[in-house]
Parts: C-alpha cells; sequence; structure tokens
C-alpha cells in the first residue's frame, strides 16, 4: 500500500481519472445558451456559426425566432440574435465596426451615423471573451440588449434596428456564409 499512494505515475494517473469523471459529470450540465429564449418567448434557435477574421475566432452566433418565421422577411419578426466572443472588444470598437456594416446595406448621412453609434456603444458595454450579448430585435420596438443575462441597453429606432440586424441577416451581408448557416439557408 505504500508504494501505491507514493508512486507518482500512480496519483498523476489517479487525478487524470478524477478530471475525467468531474468534467463529463459537470459538461451535460453546460447549457449552450439560457439567455436568447428570454427575451424572445417561445423562441427556437434556428442557426448557428462562427465569425472568423483571418483564422481567429471572433464570435459564435445564433439566431432564435418564434415559430412560422420567413427567413425571407426576417424584417418584418422579432428575433434574437446571440453572440458569444471569442476575444475582447471596446464598446466603442463594436458600435464602430457595426456602423460601417450597417452602411453596406443603406446610405445614411454622418450625423445619422454619429448619433447611431453613441447610442450603440451606450447600449452595448466592452465585451471580454466569454462575455455574451443577445439583442432582440422587433420590428415597430427597436432593439434591445443583454450582456450576460442583464438588460444593457435599448435603441427606440426601428430604422436602427433594421440595418443592425440585417448585418448578419441581409442580403447585403459581408458574411454570406454565416448568414446561412444562422438562417439555416441551403
Amino acid at each position: 500500500m505504500k508504494f501505491i499512494a507514493s508512486n507518482p505515475i500512480f496519483t498523476c494517473a489517479t487525478g487524470i481519472i478524477c478530471l475525467f469523471f468531474w468534467i463529463s459529470t459537470h459538461a451535460s450540465n453546460i447549457s449552450p445558451s439560457p439567455l436568447a429564449p428570454k427575451p424572445l418567448p417561445n423562441a427556437q434557435m434556428v442557426g448557428s456559426g462562427t465569425l472568423r477574421f483571418l483564422g481567429l475566432e471572433i464570435y459564435q452566433a445564433r439566431l432564435w425566432v418564434r415559430p412560422g418565421f420567413d427567413s425571407s422577411d426576417y424584417a418584418k419578426q422579432s428575433l434574437a440574435l446571440e453572440l458569444r466572443y471569442a476575444r475582447s472588444f471596446s464598446a466603442d470598437a463594436i458600435a464602430g465596426r457595426s456602423i460601417k456594416e450597417m452602411r453596406r446595406q443603406a446610405d445614411f448621412d454622418d450625423a445619422q451615423a454619429e448619433r447611431w453609434r453613441t447610442a450603440l456603444a451606450a447600449a452595448l458595454p466592452s465585451v471580454e471573451a466569454g462575455d455574451e450579448i443577445v439583442g432582440l430585435y422587433t420590428p415597430q420596438g427597436g432593439a434591445r440588449f443583454w450582456h450576460n443575462g442583464l438588460e444593457s441597453g435599448h435603441v427606440a429606432d426601428p430604422q436602427f434596428a433594421r440595418l443592425f440586424f440585417g448585418i448578419w441577416l441581409s442580403p447585403k451581408s459581408s458574411e454570406p456564409a454565416l448568414r446561412a448557416e444562422l438562417l439555416a439557408l441551403p
């Protein structure tokens, strides 16, 4: 018995086995996303995908919709978009990039861009790797945002909301493959 207790190989193997059982027991308790359905009752996940830039993961995205969702007319229906970040970004960086992407879908002047950028930077916090942001789109109500389960802000402008969610869902998206994954398109 003294040999077993003092043998480093036995101790290491025991530790690995214990770690394996702990991971397998707790992995089933990890919920992939408890946040998205809360802001959109009766929602179902339609699709998911990962945004990468130069091979680096930026975030994982999931689209939540209600039954009967029509992807060809997404802007007329409520939906929730969930982003789980793999990297840290400031609220200003997220807002600035969002405005650039929104301009792919529609023309708007610099004054409008600055108003929306400011509103978005106020509604969205800076994020760290592992943080989750859920955005709720309602055609007449604008956009509401949650950061790690807590409501972080609201932009009431329906035009802003349509263009913002169009970053991912519009046919003019700069990421057509991610759009196809989110909308579960063939």
